[in-house]
């Protein structure tokens, strides 16, 4: 990591980053909460430890972290430069993050956790998952947490197969609510990359991520393949508890 980019430098990016994001979710902030609200209800512990599977910049496990004030968060992802940029702007006692490929059975170990954690929680990063490695992550979730423990997914999932036009109607239903939101689209996702390339100060990180993470799926897992999914891998019960057009929140509590 460069000697220019601080922690001001990186909570800009991070800044930015959520802005752009708020254009493919105009609900994100109230995700967010929900996410918050399932821990509240169901994690009792004042001192809950929580994993966040494909964590990014970070956008999740801070808003975790403002409100739990007792809680921990690790966060794990194979994108070497959003890690980068977590890592810097929001690293610490209560936050720190574990470089893996959630695609490999390995990923769990890496985390060197000193006791089982209390929830595993993810935002706008499992979709790119294919069927068969989303399967064995719910999988080994369930083997990790204690009875009481909780999954929670935020992100955009659809029916598939079983409902094609209930696709197409909850991608509409998205739109129509960003129009009423009032988002602007300042930068996209696309250009924020291409930003990114481009900034001095990232150049180490640009580098580390070069030839990364490939976003390719090919066997894309449906909502019900997600929820499945969770009751194979040991969860009591596993259901949509909210959901805005085709942004859904899942759960499953072990």
């Amino acid at each position: 990591m460069t000697a220019s980019l601080t922690q001001d430098r990186a909570l800009y990016w991070l800044e930015r980053w959520d802005r752009q994001q708020e254009f493919y979710m105009p609900d994100r902030e109230e995700r967010f909460a929900v996410i918050g609200d399932v821990l509240a209800e169901l994690v009792p512990r004042a001192d809950p430890l929580i994993v966040d599977l494909g964590v990014g910049p970070g956008s999740l496990a801070r808003r975790l972290l403002d409100r739990f004030p007792g809680a921990k968060v690790v966060g794990v992802d194979a994108d070497p430069l959003l890690l980068g940029l977590a890592e810097l702007a929001y690293g610490g006692d209560r936050f720190r993050t574990v470089f893996a490929d959630l695609r490999h059975y390995s990923w769990y170990e890496a985390l060197g956790l000193d006791r089982a954690p209390d929830a595993f929680v993810s935002t706008t990063a499992l979709h790119w998952l294919d069927r068969l490695p989303l399967r064995e992550l719910f999988a080994q979730c369930g083997k990790a947490l204690e009875p009481g423990g909780v999954f929670i997914d935020g992100d955009h999932l659809y029916e598939g197969e079983a409902g094609p036009r209930l696709d197409t109607l909850t991608r509409s239903l998205t739109k129509r609510r960003t129009v009423r939101a009032g988002v602007r689209r300042d930068e996209d996702w696309a250009a924020w990359w291409e930003a990114v390339a481009a900034a001095p100060e990232l150049a180490e990180l640009v580098a580390a991520r070069a030839g990364g993470f490939a976003h390719e799926v090919t066997a894309r897992p449906s909502v019900h393949d997600y929820l499945g999914f969770l009751r194979e891998g040991g969860f009591a019960e596993a259901g949509t508890v909210w959901q805005v057009g085709d942004d859904r929140i899942v759960t499953g509590i072990r």
